[in-house]
Formats: structure tokens, sequence, C-alpha cells
């Protein structure tokens, strides 16, 4: 069990806010964070990773990491993390990249085995692809065996192919290693995916909490679908109103009515849903 309760003053780039949360995260959880840009989620991390100091308390498996007397310092909390940078030793190969970590030989090399590394344990950081080098930054952090595994966005700078195959090896690794697993992440698909229980942050406080589909399936009575996205134009055509509206990767027209024309205006976030529908779907 991880208990969690800490307050920090954050000085944000339009006003100052107050990270204040009060969390308990059970042993072998796969936990989501989710939010707006500045809403408190890389500070949480590094909070709990001791990276950054704090007021309250952080306590795991009755081991006490925070009070108001002492901070148990990073080495010595069993922390893996995994940054969206990779911070990658250059000057060393993929094996010994890991083994700078631990020198547990067998355990470099059924990690490098479960990710598909193996062919490339002696290959330079250099010589590695974007995916490649997250795989092998992932395997740096298991050689610890941490008790919490911490990820800040690390899959946000691929695309959706090498997304959903790191997808697949993180929940491989959580799995096998039964690693408490704590996940920054703003992609809907991903959270639900991977995550057995999620919260979302906003000006630091908890807003909202619970499981991924509970969180995420944003839809009410009747409704069949319901997506948000964010009003790019209206324009007028003939005697209707069409609205562009960007959802996720894509621009969608929404017919509109004229009341509707006068309460919104562009750039404002809006919400599209519907009971009547018939989706065709097919494979790309």
């Amino acid at each position: 069990m991880i208990k969690i309760q800490i307050r920090k003053k954050l000085h944000g780039t339009q006003k100052d806010m107050l990270l204040d949360v009060n969390l308990e995260i059970q042993d072998g959880d796969f936990l989501a964070l989710s939010g707006k840009s500045g809403s408190g989620k890389t500070t949480l991390l590094r909070i709990l990773a001791g990276l950054e100091d704090c007021s309250g308390n952080i306590s795991v498996d009755g081991e006490t990491w925070l009070d108001a007397k002492n901070s148990l310092s990073p080495q010595k909390r069993g922390i893996g993390f995994v940054f969206q940078d990779y911070a990658l030793f250059e000057n060393m190969s993929v094996l010994e990249n890991l083994l700078y970590v631990s020198k547990d030989n067998d355990l470099a090399h059924h990690l490098l085995q479960i990710t598909e590394l193996t062919e490339l344990k002696d290959r330079l950081p250099k010589t590695l692809s974007g995916g490649q080098k997250q795989r092998v930054s992932l395997c740096r952090a298991m050689m610890k065996r941490p008790k919490i595994l911490l990820l800040d966005e690390p899959l946000s700078a691929l695309d959706s192919t090498m997304r959903t195959k790191l997808q697949n090896e993180i929940l491989a690794l959580h799995k096998e290693f039964k690693t408490t697993t704590i996940m920054v992440s703003h992609d809907p698909s991903e959270i639900y995916r991977l995550a057995s229980h999620m919260i979302v942050l906003e000006h630091g406080k908890v807003i909202n909490e619970g499981s991924p589909k509970k969180v995420l399936l944003k839809t009410n009575g009747s409704q069949k679908f319901s997506f948000s996205g964010e009003l790019l134009d209206v324009k007028k055509v003939d005697v209707i109103f069409i609205a562009v509206i960007s959802i996720g990767q894509q621009l969608v027209e929404i017919v509109v009515n004229e009341d509707e024309v006068k309460n919104i205006k562009i750039g404002d976030t809006l919400s599209v849903s519907t009971k009547a529908f018939s989706p065709i779907i097919k494979s790309q």
C-alpha cells in the first residue's frame, strides 16, 4: 500500500497553485495520472521519487519515505523512473546501460528478450531509433526490480504503431514483475488499455478518479457516442451552419442551429454526442 498525502506550492506560467493530493494506491496497481499540462502530474511523480521536496507524508508498505522530520533519499526508495528523453549513457552499449544499474546479467538478458532488444545489445544509443531507445530506458528502470515504476509520458514522441508495441511490453513487464506502476498520459486509449485505476488532476487537485472506463466513457442516459473537441470554424452554407471541430487527430463537420451558434466561439471545447447512431466499422 502506498499512502501519499502531500502539499506543495507550484509557480505556474499564469498563476501560482497548490498541489494538494491525498491518495492510497494498492500494491500491484497500474495507476494513470491525467489532466491538463501544468496540473501537477510530473511534479507528483518527482516528489514520489524524492527528486523534489514538499510537506506531508509518504509511506510505502509501512516504510516512511517522507514525514515532517525526514525524507528518504531517491537512491533508497526503490523507484524506477522512465523519462521522456530516455536519459541513456551515449558512450555505453545497450547491455552496458542496463548493467550499470545492476550487475545482474541474467535479468539484463531476460529484459532484453522480453522487449526484443537482444540483437541490439552491443549497439550504442545513437544508432537506435526512438522506440528502441525507449525500450532500453524501460529495461534499465526495471533492472532495479523497483517497488514502484514511474512513467512520465514515455511514449508521447512515438508513432501509433510503436506506441502500441511498447504498450504491450510495458503491460507484460508490469504483470511479470508485479510492480506498482504510475504513468502520466494524455492518451485515453493508452490509459484504457494499460491502467487499472486513474486519477485526473486539475490545478493541483484530484477532480476525478476511478476505473478508466468510469472516468473516460463520457455518455449519459441514452447517449451512444460522446466526443470532446476544439471548435475551429463556423461557416454558413445556404440556410444551415456548419461547425468544424478538431477531435483527436481528425476534423469533423457538425450541423448546428442558429441558437447554438450564438453560444459558441472559435477555440471553445465542445462536447458532441448522439443518441441515434449506426456506425459503419471497417479496418484501415
